[in-house]
């Protein structure tokens, strides 16, 4: 599933869809805004990805202090507050989705 099928998914489904995997489980909860769910799972995910959903997540709070310790882990640039959250997931999914 590419990011705009797991995006489109998040509006019209109650639940994700099975086989996504982990990281796109987690991307699917991110965007239907179950935060905390969200949350525990990129907290299982290994390396990067988990810690780039992390990021998100904590910029989506608004703990921007929080936020930029999980971009550092995901070797990434905290956006500028001109990159909405709906763009700045997109590119996460296209990125780990692939």
């Amino acid at each position: 599933m590419n990011a705009t099928d797991l995006a489109q998914s998040a509006i019209d489904d109650t639940q994700p869809s099975a086989g996504l995997g982990a990281v796109g489980e987690c991307l699917w909860y991110a965007r239907v805004g179950k935060w905390d769910k969200a949350h525990d799972l990129c907290q299982d995910l290994p390396g990067k990805a988990g810690s780039w959903i992390h990021a998100w997540l904590h910029r989506e709070e608004g703990d921007l202090g929080n936020a930029g310790y999980w971009y550092s882990l995901a070797g990434k640039e905290m956006p500028s507050k001109q990159v909405s959250l709906e763009d700045e997931w997109m590119a996460i999914a296209n990125e780990l989705l692939g």
